[in-house]
């Protein structure tokens, strides 16, 4: 799929706008008010999620990024435009092998809860490093999505890691996992936060995605 100027232009012009972190969500009760479209981001630990949030909004630290996976274990909300249109969700990375039982236990019950009992939660987007493709892991949250019946779009990162034809590649293979699942977006996004590739797109679906 692809966008037009003007939707890549309109796009470019709300994320040059306002956006502010708002809170850090630990347990559904701290959660903000369900008073506007919501997107939400999800990725393995280390997928580069936070750096994909940054160039996405063209900050360079809205949202913290660190060497250490598996960091965020709360979810982040971001308020976009002034006055208010949208929320960026920031989910807890996943699959990190070294995180404690009850951490995972814990991650599990707050996004599962989330997924399945937010009306305003208009997508989420499914990031998957280029390098790597879908894993089990990925395919659990995939599942998950499917379960809850929330729409969810695959977006591949640190694209520029790999060769133009693996790229093209994995892009394929992840065409095709989609296209199985019932509550996934069949268009793939490939994305380079370092190089921007791909963010002027991205953007655009943001904002398809609440409209």
């Amino acid at each position: 799929m692809t966008f037009d100027d003007d939707a890549l232009e309109s796009a470019r012009k709300t994320f040059a706008g306002p956006v502010t972190f708002l809170k850090s969500a630990p347990a559904l009760e701290f959660l903000p008010g369900a008073d506007v479209p919501e997107v939400a981001f999800a990725g393995r630990s280390n997928v580069g999620k936070s750096s994909l949030l940054n160039a996405l909004t063209g900050r360079n630290a809205l949202a913290r990024t660190s060497n250490t996976p598996g960091r965020t274990q709360e979810l982040n909300f971001f308020d976009v435009g002034d006055p208010l249109t949208f929320r960026l969700v920031d989910m807890p990375g996943y699959g990190f092998a070294k995180a404690p039982k009850d951490i995972v236990k814990k991650w599990r019950f707050l996004v599962n809860d989330f997924l399945r009992g937010r009306d305003t939660l208009k997508r989420a987007l499914v990031l998957i490093d280029s390098r790597h493709g879908i894993k089990d892991v990925d395919r659990d949250i995939l599942e998950m999505l499917d379960r809850a019946a929330v729409s969810y779009r695959l977006v591949l990162t640190k694209a520029d890691k790999i060769k133009a034809t693996d790229l093209d590649a994995v892009m394929k293979a992840t065409a095709e996992e989609a296209r199985k699942r019932p509550a996934a977006h069949p268009d793939i996004l490939a994305t380079s936060s370092e190089g921007g590739m791909g963010i002027p797109e991205l953007r655009a679906a943001v904002i398809e995605a609440i409209g």
